[in-house]
């Protein structure tokens, strides 16, 4: 017990440790209290409420929130994996510590915070709703530690064993990938249910017979049977909870004598590429390979630009199977325009990615002009990137809708809303910059304290996009679907002037702009 006490002392001191002397800390801070509080309450009610529906209803709505609940402990803390120092056991090896120890202290620490109470107070809902009976609300209240332990248990055990290859940059790219499959396949019911293609009764029925003997499965039912099927069908999951307890300890003992595979010397290939066979050496040449290498090593940039294609295919599929009358032409051609503004959307704070190091740029920078070939540099790697994906996603769109001659337009357009997004993006990287955090993490955003300038960064550049993109936006969806072949054009000029805008004002603030995006993280 002293283990699990100073551990979760020590998780405390870590969440008041960042709050010192951080504004937008606090707030943030504050804000996640409150969304746990809130779905705390609303949870609990919630699966109070299950009471009211039919007995074999009530039963599988349980079933389904408890899987879901045990699915998110498993996928969030990955997510986390290298901003939560608690996670990492490699963080504790040289420490003086039995595994015993360093397991309970790991688990104590795991389940403090606001979000585990907040787990706990869902969970403990569904007894409320489902036990009947002194005998069935014991057996209820069980479950609901046996379900908290098996969350807390799996978790642990699965960034334990994962922990190694998620320090690699290839690991934090799986699960990146892995991560986005998770959040779309969360959207599969709502669009099958908005294209008519499933009954809801019949779809909760579905998962909860294929979830029915899982650990959530049988909680639930434990809670619904009571007596002795329901201590059977609990002492079967307590099984399981000090089977993954095992588990987890046995992957603790060999993560600590395991070295580690990240610091481990990478190979650096030689020899020139393909930036070398089209551009003369200079400036441009070396700004482009530079980003282009960024494009293919940076886990982030895989995740914001796989996420592009994703939302585009979701928004494709949801709006051919709600508009009336059917998708038109002008589907594809808004779907591309929509994953073309998605990945300008990621040029808003081109010099964020640097970090520190952007002082050499600044450096080799002597003039305007100068600024402007290192920005022309970055737009022309995104575009030689982004040219072959909306490619992809015109020619996918125009085929699902049935308009195969809707696939020039959608190419073209989706050109010329590139070419608006990178010029907004020249400008608000120069004027609203701020730190990328080095962190081992593809969905970090900006260094602690910067959050809102990221946040105002990505509404400017979303503004600015929007107005910019009504003089043609608004005539094609009128009907003159012509003018598509005007945007490339119009694209181009705004990239044009939006990348002498940046330049001018970006020289003149050279050392604001690398105080901006070194801020330590």
């Amino acid at each position: 017990m002293g283990a699990a006490v100073l551990f979760a002392q020590l998780k405390l001191r870590l969440i008041a440790g960042a709050l010192r002397g951080d504004l937008q800390r606090k707030l943030g801070f504050v804000f996640t209290l409150v969304m746990a509080a809130g779905i705390a309450v609303l949870g609990f009610g919630l699966m109070t409420l299950v009471r009211l529906a039919p007995r074999d209803v009530a039963t599988d709505v349980v079933i389904v929130a408890y899987a879901a609940i045990l699915v998110g402990w498993l996928v969030v803390p990955l997510l986390a994996f290298g901003l939560d120092d608690t996670l990492d056991p490699a963080r504790l090896a040289l420490f003086p510590l039995r595994t015993r120890d360093l397991a309970t202290g790991l688990l104590a620490a795991s389940a403090t915070g606001a979000w585990p109470v907040a787990t706990l107070a869902v969970v403990a809902g569904a007894p409320a709703g489902l036990a009947d009976g002194p005998g069935g609300v014991l057996v209820g209240l069980v479950a609901v530690l046996l379900q908290f332990a098996l969350c807390l248990v799996l978790s642990r055990l699965v960034t334990t064993s994962l922990s190694g290859a998620l320090r690699t940059r290839r690991g934090r790219d799986l699960l990146a990938v892995a991560a986005l499959f998770v959040v779309l396949l969360a959207q599969l019911p709502n669009l099958l249910l908005n294209a008519n293609l499933g009954d809801p009764g019949a779809m909760l029925r579905g998962a909860a017979g294929v979830l029915r003997w899982t650990p959530p499965g049988l909680l639930a039912h434990a809670m619904a049977d009571g007596g002795l099927a329901g201590l059977a069908e609990v002492a079967v999951v307590a099984l399981l909870v000090v089977l993954a307890a095992w588990l987890w300890i046995r992957a603790l003992n060999r993560v600590l004598v395991t070295p580690d595979a990240s610091t481990q010397a990478a190979s650096v290939r030689e020899g020139g590429g393909l930036v070398d066979r089209f551009l003369p050496d200079g400036p441009l040449a070396a700004v482009v390979a530079k980003e282009l290498k960024y494009l293919r090593r940076e886990p982030r940039f895989r995740v914001l630009w796989f996420s592009a294609i994703a939302v585009s295919g979701v928004i494709a599929f949801s709006l051919s199977n709600n508009t009336p009358g059917g998708a038109g032409p002008w589907l594809p051609v808004a779907v591309t325009s929509m994953a073309a503004v998605m990945i300008a959307l990621q040029s808003g704070n081109v010099f964020g990615i640097d970090g520190p190091s952007l002082w050499m740029n600044v450096m080799a920078i002597g003039s305007e002009e100068g600024f402007r070939t290192d920005l022309a540099g970055r737009h022309l790697a995104s575009a030689v990137a982004a040219t072959p994906l909306l490619v992809v996603v015109a020619v996918a769109g125009s085929l699902f809708t049935g308009h195969p001659g809707a696939i020039p337009l959608a190419v073209l357009a989706a050109w010329g809303a590139l070419g608006v997004g990178l010029g907004v993006g020249a400008v608000t990287s120069v004027t609203i910059p701020y730190t990328v955090p080095e962190r081992m993490n593809a969905f970090t955003g900006a260094a602690p304290g910067q959050g809102g300038q990221a946040f105002a960064s990505a509404m400017g550049a979303f503004a600015g996009i929007f107005a910019l993109s009504l003089p043609l936006a608004i005539p094609i969806a009128l009907g003159l679907v012509w003018l598509c072949a005007v945007a490339p054009v119009y694209g181009l000029l705004i990239e044009t002037l939006g990348r002498r805008l940046g330049a001018t004002i970006g020289f003149a603030r050279m050392p604001e702009l690398v105080a901006a995006v070194s801020k330590p993280t």
